[in-house]
This record gives C-alpha cells, sequence and structure tokens, in this order.
C-alpha cells in the first residue's frame, strides 16, 4: 500500500510497505461536528454583565428587533446603526444568538506577549513539554499492519525536540483512553512559565481518523483541551500539532517539471478567539497516502526533524515547515519497480495555521 520501503532522502528512499491508512473506513463529517469558537478576554477586565439569552433568527429577514434599523432598506440608505455601531458586523450563520453564559463576570487573563508583538514570547523559564505518541502495534480486532520504521521517527523527534529545549515524554502503543487521559491533564496543568506545547501523533490513519492502539478517534481531540478556554495558562501562547499518519487513498504521481533556460502603542487589552494560536501540521493532504521507509521512518518526520537541527534556532516556524514541504516534495519519491500501481508517487505536508505570530526558538 502507501509506506515502507528503503534508502535515503539523497538517493530516493525506497518505499513498499504497509500504510497509515484503512481502505475500507468511511469518513466522518467532521465539519457539522465542529462546535463554534468562544473568545476568553486577555489581561484583568470585569465585563458587563448580559441576562443570557438565546433568539432565533433567519439572518435574511427576521433579525432580532434589537439589530433591527427601521425605515428603509440598506440599499436605499447604506450601512446602519447595529447595536449602536454604524455597519455593524454579522455571522454567516443563519441562526443568531447572544450566546451562554454571558452572565458570567469574566476575568481576564494576563498577556503573555504585547498585543502588537510580531513574535510570541520564547523567553519564559522553561520551553515547555512535547508529547509523543507513537504507535507501531496495534489490536489485533483492528486488523492494522505493524508500522516498522516508526520507532526511527519517534527517536529523531526526542533527539530533535530536546535540542530546542522541550520537556519530552515519549508515550508507545497507548489505548486512546490513557492518551486522553494524558493530554486533558496536560492541559490543567500550570504552563504560566513555559513557552508553547507540542503534540506529535505517529500512527495510523484515514480522512479525520487516527488511531489509538485500540480504536479510532478524532485528530480535533487531540488539541480541544487546549482551547483558550479550557487551558487558561496557554492562551496566547503558541500549541503545536504534527501528526505523521494517511488521510486516505489517493496516490500522487506528481508532474514533470522543466528548467528554465532564459536568464532572469496599544490598547491595555483584547480579546482572542478560542482556537487562535494554533498550528496543526499533517504529512499529507486531505485523502491521499502518507509515506514511510521501513528502515528510516516516514518522509515527513524525517525531513522535519532535519530541518528543524539545523535552523530551529534562527527561522521562524512557518518558514521551517515551508523548507520540510520542499524538502518532502522534491527529496523523496516511492521505489517499488514491482508494482506499477506505487512506484514513483510523491507527497506534499499539510500545514494549517491559526497562528497569529512568528514562532522562533530562541537558545534558552
Amino acid at each position: 500500500m502507501a509506506e515502507g520501503g528503503s534508502g535515503s532522502p539523497s538517493s530516493r528512499p525506497v518505499t513498499g510497505g504497509p500504510p497509515d491508512l484503512i481502505p475500507d473506513l468511511i469518513p466522518k463529517d467532521l465539519v457539522n461536528s465542529v462546535s463554534r469558537p468562544h473568545a476568553d478576554t486577555l489581561v484583568h477586565v470585569i465585563q458587563p454583565e448580559v441576562p443570557p439569552a438565546v433568539q432565533l433568527a433567519d439572518i435574511v429577514d427576521s433579525l432580532p428587533a434589537s439589530l433591527q434599523t427601521h425605515g428603509g432598506s440598506p440599499e436605499d440608505e447604506g450601512a446602519k446603526e447595529v447595536n449602536g455601531h454604524a455597519g455593524g458586523d454579522n455571522t454567516d450563520a443563519r441562526w443568531w444568538s447572544r450566546g451562554t453564559g454571558a452572565g458570567d463576570r469574566v476575568v481576564g487573563i494576563t498577556m503573555p506577549t504585547e498585543k502588537d508583538s510580531e513574535h510570541y514570547n520564547m523567553s519564559h523559564r522553561r520551553r515547555g513539554k512535547a508529547f509523543i505518541f507513537n504507535h507501531m502495534y496495534f489490536d489485533p480486532k483492528l486488523q492494522l499492519r505493524q508500522r516498522n520504521g516508526t520507532n526511527n521517527d519517534r527517536d529523531s523527534l526526542r533527539v530533535t525536540l530536546r535540542q530546542l529545549d522541550f520537556e519530552v515524554e515519549v508515550y508507545n502503543d497507548l489505548p486512546y483512553k490513557e492518551i486522553e487521559r494524558i493530554l486533558e491533564q496536560a492541559a490543567m496543568e500550570d504552563h504560566s512559565d513555559a513557552d508553547c506545547i507540542l503534540v506529535s501523533v505517529l500512527s495510523h490513519g484515514e480522512l479525520g481518523i487516527l488511531y489509538a492502539n485500540d480504536h479510532p478517534y478524532k485528530p480535533e481531540n487531540l488539541w480541544t483541551p487546549f482551547t483558550a478556554d479550557k487551558c487558561r495558562s496557554l492562551a496566547g501562547k503558541p500549541k503545536m500539532f504534527f501528526i505523521q499518519a494517511c488521510q486516505g487513498d489517493r496516490l500522487d504521481s506528481g508532474v514533470q517539471m522543466v528548467s528554465r533556460t532564459e536568464s532572469d502603542a496599544g490598547p491595555v487589552s483584547y480579546k482572542i478567539p478560542s482556537h487562535a494560536d494554533f498550528l496543526i501540521g499533517y504529512s499529507t493532504i486531505p485523502g491521499f497516502y502518507s509515506w514511510r521507509n521501513t528502515s528510516n521512518g516516514s518522509w515527513f518526520i524525517q525531513a522535519f526533524c532535519y530541518v528543524l537541527q539545523r535552523e530551529g534556532n534562527s527561522r521562524d516556524l512557518l518558514s521551517i515547515l515551508t523548507r520540510v514541504c520542499r524538502k518532502v516534495a522534491f527529496d523523496f519519491q516511492s521505489n517499488v519497480p514491482g508494482d506499477f500501481v506505487m512506484h514513483e508517487k510523491k507527497q506534499i505536508p499539510c500545514i494549517t495555521s491559526m497562528l497569529t505570530r512568528d514562532v522562533v526558538f530562541l537558545r534558552k
């Protein structure tokens, strides 16, 4: 299927082993199951009490009376006053509500970084914790092949992250409840003196699915405990997740490129979304295989460690990940001459960033 083989980045790794995917698994619909983000207030600001209320409305025809304007249409009068502000904002949603819990008095969170800073504050006493969940063996009932080569990824990650001053915790072949317990416990800890947090999962997967030792789970379960409203000591700090797993069963054959021959003061408080400051790096794009060399490890993790070891203290993380994408895209290609379907296939990582500043791992 899509992972395995032997070789090195410089010699086009030979691949031909088991993939990180389950071909007959039905993808989950994650879009409609995601809850709407909640916003937290930074610094110590007491919000005025607002009675909790929910008003259902069709945004097009029937906004609540408190949001409607009178005496003409928007086309006739242009931007109108909504909630006391000209040209007020609306949501792209059919239902409108004031939200729940608005009546609570909210105490803000101390800013870890100045509002207009271009870089996250990476000068806390600790870098922070890094969790590696490595999966080589699985419960037989899942009928998943063992992931040869994954221990190489695990060891490379552990060395690389320690060089960047992370406190690394490694877990092998855990059942899902143990993964959940460890992450929930981490979310309840005090990270006030830490720069950030990092979680990496090395496992089998499918679109919208990752595998623990005993059963599948949604990738979002990894980062949900760390949203700003749940883990306040990490609010405004980078939360990074790196996933080595298939996201489908499609193959990327690539296209041939030919060389060109021609020459040529700020406010004292502010609010942030609960899901801000996350970065999620997948080894491949949705729907596609992720390749792993059975001797050297996966293309993505090995390229990630290679670039991070050399530029982790000098470049920002998104620039580093751009170089990781380039290395995976250009330096790796499957070599399975006996299997025409799997031969000479390519891969490109997929990076989703909700970061609001640059992440640079300054030396401690």
